[in-house]
């Protein structure tokens, strides 16, 4: 017998397709093992099957239609023959999976500490009374501060970081031997991600947990794992030592892959302020009407004691062709600031002006590019109808000259003028977002903010989206303002860069001075939580963390 904790041996995953009676093969033939105490990565683009193997070693494809062949051991249980009792007793009491999304995973109706103490029960003969013991120990251990009290509160009442915390919790209530965790931090910003990969590496020293990290960012599984292993097109390209496959990879994919990864040491080529070759800074001569001005913008929510100041005093300058960064925690306040600049949220005080002219209301030359394309696309329209929205806006009635014009941008974002009628479900994640740059292209603005564009997106689709924001904005001179929580994308994009923390800028400047030389302690704090891809440095990065917080 081996001391295999996880075992999977020519594992082969296929969908059916409508009923056709045919099959798409999202896994063909992936073999690995996994040892007690050990962490695997598995990395790749979205759609390499990556996520499918994850569910696999659950069994959670049973039911669906799925077609399995191969075999997947976990615990010693097949799970291809495991009975429901078995399998029931392996998900949870074997192994435990920690979602991309807790809030889809939590209950929104029912306090966290019940929800962990309900599956402490289904697998122990616990009492209510021990299993809520239960419930507020593992809040405890993943770092919940005054975790009785928190323990009756409901997910809403949880911040990002703190609902990862919970599912982490909820997964260790039944003192699992395995932790399969599927994009555990994708949502979260710089410092957030580092405390839960900190907490995940801890967690594995205490308690020998194998960790099998299912993630799209190179960099967070160079935190974390030991071995790698790099997926395309539900395939294995490369495997082995996570310092071996990220320093001298052999495959040409996992080279294309690290090439994709945006790096804080990336080096600016001479006069593009920080972008590496992603376009230009603002041109030489003649001084230039700002695109967009904003002096003391406040903005506050609630009255009385409910009042919260999500922008205090925030005053910036952003001229044609100019692309300015913007990033902090969440919380900070950045999103709120580039809602107030495009006018979808009045200040509180303080002024706004447009190419010089004071605004209020929405501003008719600005347009936003949000973070989740799919809850910004009508489903029920064709994408085609939703570029045409803000054209339409404008007074054009012109229903042959409004498809031109969206054929023409369909064109310019990398799409086809066929896709005019097509649903947003027919496209991938990277397809939509460009379907969002092109609405706002749509009405020819001179400011375009960002809000996260990328932040879904896996690190080849984000490089093309960069690329391509970069490159309109060299043709049509617009002003960008790029909202992002991951530094790295921010450096190679920005030309100047502002840091907010509880609403304020705390420093701003160029690109490269900001990173090179920060001056404030919180930017430092920022800029040394963003993941290496180096697995030694991030050890010793993750040692001086623990030392901080001790």
């Amino acid at each position: 017998m081996t001391d295999h904790l996880v075992d999977v041996t020519d594992l082969t995953v296929g969908f059916p397709v409508g009923a056709s009676g045919s099959y798409v093969r999202a896994v063909d033939g992936v073999s690995f093992t996994l040892e007690p105490g050990r962490a695997l990565g598995i990395v790749g683009e979205s759609g390499s099957g990556k996520s499918t193997v994850a569910a696999a070693l659950l069994g959670l494809h049973r039911g669906t239609g799925a077609r399995l062949t191969g075999t997947v051991r976990v615990g010693g249980t097949d799970v291809a023959t495991a009975t429901p009792a078995e399998l029931r007793a392996l998900r949870g009491g074997t192994a435990a999976m920690v979602f991309q999304d807790p809030l889809s995973s939590l209950d929104p109706y029912h306090a966290i500490g019940d929800q962990i103490a309900e599956v402490h029960r289904v697998h122990t003969p616990a009492t209510r009374r021990a299993a809520r013991a239960r419930a507020v120990e593992v809040l405890d251990r993943v770092g919940i501060p005054d975790a009785a009290r928190r323990s009756r509160a409901r997910p809403h009442e949880f911040s990002g970081g703190m609902r990862q915390r919970a599912l982490i919790a909820m997964a260790l209530a039944c003192e699992p031997r395995l932790l399969i965790a599927d994009e555990p931090t994708t949502a979260l910003d710089v410092t957030v991600q580092a405390q839960i990969l900190d907490l995940l590496h801890g967690l594995r020293e205490e308690r020998g947990l194998a960790l099998l990290l299912v993630t799209h960012d190179v960099g967070v599984a160079a935190e974390t794992v030991d071995d790698l292993l790099v997926m395309r097109e539900g395939r294995v390209v490369e495997r082995g030592p996570a310092g071996e496959v990220l320093t001298a990879p052999r495959a040409p994919y996992t080279r294309t892959l690290l090439a994709a990864v945006p790096r804080l040491d990336a080096s600016s080529a001479p006069g593009n302020g920080g972008r590496a070759g992603r376009g230009p800074a603002p041109q030489g001569g003649a001084p230039t009407t700002p695109a967009v001005e904003a002096e003391g913008l406040r903005k506050e929510f609630g009255r009385g004691r409910r009042k919260v100041t999500a922008v205090d005093d925030v005053s910036l300058t952003l001229h044609p062709g100019e692309t300015l960064g913007i990033v902090g925690e969440s919380g900070s306040g950045k999103s709120t600031l580039g809602r107030m600049l495009v006018g979808l949220l009045p200040p509180t005080a303080g002024e706004l002006r447009h190419s010089g002219t004071a605004t209020t209301g929405i501003a008719p030359r600005a347009q936003m590019v949000f973070q989740d394309p799919v809850s910004s696309l009508n489903p029920r329209r064709s994408i085609g109808e939703s570029i045409a929205d803000p054209l339409r806006a404008a007074g054009e009635r012109d229903g042959s000259a409004v498809r031109a014009r969206v054929e023409e941008l369909l064109t310019r974002v990398g799409l086809e003028p066929g896709h005019y009628d097509r649903y947003p479900h027919e496209f991938s994640g990277g397809q939509r977002q460009r379907v969002g740059i092109a609405r706002a292209l749509a009405p020819r603005p001179r400011l375009i903010v960002c809000d996260e564009p990328v932040s879904a997106l896996d690190v080849t689709t984000q490089a093309q989206v960069t690329a391509l924001l970069a490159e309109i904005q060299r043709e049509l001179g617009i002003a960008l303002v790029f909202i992002a929580h991951d530094l790295a994308v921010v450096r190679q994009v920005s030309d100047r860069v502002a840091v907010m923390r509880a609403g304020r800028i705390v420093e701003e400047g160029p690109v490269d001075e900001v990173y090179g030389r920060p001056a404030h302690p919180y930017t430092r704090q920022l800029l040394g939580a963003v993941p290496v891809l180096d697995p030694r440095l991030a050890a010793r990065r993750r040692s001086a963390r623990q030392e901080a917080y001790a």
